[in-house]
């Protein structure tokens, strides 16, 4: 079978395990029936997510030109303590800033590796826990616009990681700490305008399990840049990765904007 198409991030669907989907323009990919099977995955060029030009990725799947201008790669994207659309303030189109940054977020703790706090739209949970590899996560607060989110997430990195250990959460290395106790210590860590909107009573844990047959012992990642060509066997999918048997990893988020061919 042949797949052909430009990588987006794989869809999910939550299940035990997890579902994921490589969905192209006319065709989609069920991944986890690719597992323990021999795949080839060739690199055939670039096509940018936004303006659909056949130009070099830049970055998050975007040419240069498009990166520094669309509005959905402003840097309130990584860090939302920069929102100013709750000011009326325009970074790069206000009415998209506002549909995005003045909805319901999330802050979360997060375990991948060791504990992390993030944040996310409440339309995205748990498709950001899991597209970050999380084992498990729970929320913390709820508050209503992305702004608010980030100042707390920006408080709370004074005493939690807020970046995943990407190898130790593809090797399953995880803290065994429990998030419910540390999440009781949180209240009075967080500032005092957001505490009005901590979840004392609607916060639950989520378990996420993956589809990994077997875990690697050490990892590489895959460069379809310096390498346009690789095969190996599936062995398992964490996050936005696919693990292969000689311990290869692909992270299909990194590779947005690249057209490939995937055989098996």
């Amino acid at each position: 079978m042949i797949y052909e198409g430009v990588l987006n991030k794989m869809q999910t669907e939550l299940g035990n395990p997890i579902q994921y989907y490589l969905v192209f323009e006319s065709s989609f990919l069920p991944v986890n029936q690719l597992l323990d099977k021999d795949i080839e995955i060739t690199f055939q060029g670039y096509q940018c997510l936004n303006c659909g030009k056949k130009k070099k990725i830049f970055r998050q799947g975007f040419c240069y030109d498009c990166f520094n201008s669309s509005a959905s790669a402003g840097d309130w994207i990584m860090k939302p303590e920069l929102s100013t659309a709750h000011l009326e303030i325009e970074d790069r189109d206000l009415e998209y800033e506002k549909k995005v940054q003045l909805q319901p977020h999330i802050v979360y703790l997060a375990l991948s590796s060791e504990i992390k706090v993030g944040v996310t739209r409440k339309s995205q949970v748990p498709t950001r826990w899991i597209d970050q590899g999380a084992s498990e996560a729970i929320p913390i607060v709820e508050v209503p616009n992305r702004y608010l989110a980030g100042i707390t997430e920006v408080t709370l990195k004074k005493w939690y990681a807020d970046k995943t250990q990407w190898q130790k959460m593809l090797k399953n290395e995880v803290s065994s700490l429990s998030l419910e106790l540390e999440r009781e210590k949180i209240y009075p860590l967080l500032p005092e305008e957001i505490q009005p909107y901590f979840l004392s009573t609607e916060a639950f844990l989520t378990q996420l399990n993956y589809p990994v047959l077997s875990y690697p012992t050490k990892v590489t990642s895959l460069n379809l840049d310096k390498t346009p060509l690789y095969s190996g066997r599936l062995k398992g999918i964490k996050g936005q990765y696919l693990i292969f048997q000689d311990g290869t990893v692909f992270n299909i988020r990194t590779f947005e904007g690249y057209v490939v061919q995937i055989s098996f």
